[in-house]
Formats: C-alpha cells, structure tokens, sequence
C-alpha cells in the first residue's frame, strides 16, 4: 500500500481525530474541514480538493493546516505538506460525480426525495408547480417559499426535491437543508463556545450559501436568540438575492407567537399549502411505491390501505413497508386478510376513536403517577398544576368540548383558567423538549387506545 492508499483509506478516521478537537466547533467542522477531498501525494505534499473554492482555501490556511497536518500524522504516520486546491473543472465525470455526492452530503437531502418520487395530487398541484418554479431560477422568483402542511403530507419531501434539482444543475451551488432544531442547536454551541470566532463561523455557514432551507420553522418560536439569528440570516440572504424556503404547520399569520418582523418577511413570498390526500392520489402513491420499491401489494390490499389511511402518507409508507417485510422474511404472498392482520396496529377495523375529556383526564394521571382527584383538587403546587393544564391542553386540541365544559371536568370555576393553561403549554411546547414529549407521548396512547 502506497501513502496516498494509505491516507485514502484512513481519512474517516482522521476526520473523526479532528472532529474531536476542542477548538473545533461542530459548526467549523462541517463547514470547512468534513467537505475536503484528498486528492494526490507528490514529492511529500499531499493535495487537498477544497469543493468550496478560493474563499474555503483562504479560511483552512490560517485556521486549521496544522490540525489537519497534525492529525493526518497522528493516524497514519505520515508527515505530509499540505495544499489546498480549488476543484478542477476540466476532471471528468468520475470527479463531478464525487463532487455531486458530496454536495447532496453537505447539503444534508435524503437521496429518496426528489421531484421524480413526489405524487403530485389536487391537494398538492400548485405547492408543487411553486417548488419546481423555484427549484429553475432560485433567488429570482418566489423569495421567500413558504410551504406549509399537517405531519406528513410531503412538503420536507418538496423542499430536498427543491435542493436536489438545483444541485443536480449546478454543483457549484451552495445549499442547505437543515430543520430548526438543528439551526437551534448549533447557534447554541456556537453562543456556549463565548468567543466571537465560534459565532461568526455560525453565521458564515448560514450566510454565505446561495439557497437555504429551514424545516418546522414553528420550533424558533418563544426561542429569543434563534428568532434574531434568523431574522438577520433571512435579511441577509435576501438582500444578497439568495433564495430562502421555509416550511411549517400552519400559515404565517397563524404563528401567533412568532415576532411580526419576522412573520411578515415569511409573508413577502410565495405561500403555499398541501393539503390531505384525496382517494386517488393516495392510490397514485401506492401505486408509485410498488414501482420504486419492485414489490407489488395488489389492488385489493391497495384499496384497503388508501380507503382507510387519509391523513398522512408516512403511514401509507409505513403500511406498504410492512407487508413487504412480512411477504420477504416468511417468503409468502400476502393476501388481503393476511394484510388486515399485518396493519391491525395502523387499520382499527372497529369505528373511529372518539377521544372524550374523561379519557385524557385519566390518561394524563397515568402518565404523571397521579389520580384522577389530585387534577381536580384544588392544589397548586407544581407538581399537580403543570399536569393539569397538560390535559386542559389536550381536551381543547382532542374534543370538541367548549373551554367552559373542559374547565368544569377539571373542577375550575372559569373558563379563562383552560385559555392560560392552553397559552402556557403551547409555550412550552416551543421551549421544553420535555413538554412537547410529554404532550407526544400522552396523545399517541389516546389514539392508539393505549
């Protein structure tokens, strides 16, 4: 094995030697050190492809040479100059192709969602004609998107399609994909790290792109900090006519609690909605899984899945990878009583659910090991009251009972105390990871019947 062999084969471990650095953020880590690609070893200098360009070369020149220096020593032995260079645009294809793998990489897209894969329906026709629009000429029309859905419907799908219509046209472009927890968690490394250094990394990744898509925009809310990064990236992108997309779970004017400045630079754009499924495209998309998966279901069982699942297209997935699990492990076909079985715990075949007060009261003091009398006591301590207003929460989102009835279950007077309670949880929900489980958890096993 020659050097270069040698180095190729344990570049994974030196990325992970330096990844370990402490005076590398995570941040300064996937911004300028993971995209890097060693490219040749000549006379003792090992040259590093640098996809980013002159700009990246500049930063790993001053920053960072003699960590990568020092940990290619460290793991492999080798004591090696070092070079960067920009990428070559006369390499072949095999080189464009790495440069395209790598892009999608950084970028962080599921290679699964593309414009090619999404079932367009009535319910989702003109989100999908905005997307490809802006997917064709990003930056210059539709600035910003909005795409907006409940759980599941495909606009996460729409928006990787977005980013890998643009990379696929233009490697050189810089996009990325992240969810707002994600942008929240790295601005919050970056503020713990206290040094101006660790922040301006954070902005340079997030400013300095040509197309940036944000998930779930709903999780900044009632987060201060991540509210201002974001509003002055937005500015930033924008004015640099760079093309911003943002999804959520309801339309801007409905984020109550997000600031107005920022809500209504989501409303400069284009809007866009996608609603549940109709019958027929939820058949189209079964019928596309069958194709792309190879494993036919059959139109029965088609029928049964798209007649009884109407809400949500991860649990048509769900529903299909199951029956193709079933059908290869036990190498038998599986017919549609066999599929009944198979989907008892997605298909209830008795009556819908309804979802009473009584049910979550009692769900709730489960979940907080406490009795249905401590909810209704006139206790306030807060080991009581938080689960209390948790299941007034829970009755407004899951009955239709009015706010007066919910407070008169839980023994309150007024129905002002179910409208705080209902604002407070929300809140939390924005800001507390262990409220939004709690609330997760407790719904998930009143729709299950757990």
């Amino acid at each position: 094995m020659d050097d270069f062999d040698l180095l190729r084969s344990s570049w994974p471990e030196i990325l992970d030697t330096l990844k370990k650095e402490p005076v590398l953020t995570s941040v300064s880590f996937n911004s300028w050190i993971k995209p890097l690609i060693p490219q040749k070893i000549e006379q003792g200098e090992l040259f590093i492809v640098v996809p980013e360009g002159m700009m990246a070369i500049s930063v790993l020149n001053k920053k960072y040479l003699m960590l990568i220096r020092v940990a290619i020593e460290e793991v492999t032995g080798l004591s090696l100059r070092i070079r960067f260079v920009a990428p070559d645009p006369s390499v072949k294809d095999d080189a464009k192709e790495s440069r395209e793998e790598n892009a999608f990489e950084r970028a962080h897209l599921n290679p699964k969602y593309t414009f090619d894969t999404f079932v367009v329906g009535n319910n989702s026709k003109f989100a999908y004609s905005a997307a490809l629009a802006v997917a064709e000429q990003p930056g210059e029309v539709f600035n910003p998107l909005y795409l907006y859905s409940g759980v599941g419907l495909g606009k996460t799908h729409l928006m990787h399609s977005i980013a890998h219509f643009i990379l696929e046209n233009d490697p050189s472009k810089r996009v990325l994909y992240v969810t707002s927890e994600t942008f929240t968690n790295e601005l919050i490394d970056a503020i713990r790290n206290r040094n101006n250094q660790a922040l301006s990394e954070f902005r340079d990744r997030y400013r300095n792109i040509d197309v940036l898509l944000i998930d779930d925009i709903q999780f900044i809310i009632g987060k201060e900090s991540t509210q201002e990064e974001f509003f002055h990236t937005f500015n930033a992108l924008y004015g640099a006519k760079k093309q911003v997309i943002v999804s959520s779970d309801k339309p801007p004017r409905e984020l109550d609690i997000l600031e107005e400045r920022i809500r209504s630079r989501l409303e400069m754009g284009l809007t866009a909605d996608i609603s549940r499924p109709d019958y027929e495209t939820r058949m189209a998309i079964l019928r596309k899984m069958q194709e792309t998966e190879g494993f036919r279901l059959g139109e029965e069982i088609m029928d049964y899945i798209a007649s009884n699942i109407t809400s949500n297209i991860r649990i048509l997935e769900g529903c299909f990878n199951r029956i193709k699990a079933k059908s290869l492990l036990e190498k038998r076909e599986v017919d549609l009583s066999i599929a009944e079985d198979i989907l008892k715990d997605f298909i209830s075949p008795e009556k819908e659910r309804r979802i009473t007060a009584d049910m979550i009261v009692d769900a709730v003091s489960e979940h907080f090991h406490l009795t249905r009398e401590d909810l209704t006591s006139r206790k306030r301590n807060s080991e009581i009251a938080y689960p209390r207003k948790v299941a007034m929460y829970l009755c407004r989102e899951l009955t239709t009972d009015s706010q007066q009835a919910i407070a008169q279950i839980l023994a309150r007077t007024d129905h002002t105390t179910v409208i705080s309670a209902c604002r407070s949880i929300e809140k939390k929900i924005q800001t507390s990871d262990e409220t939004k489980r709690d609330v997760d958890v407790i719904r998930k096993k009143l729709n299950s019947g757990v």
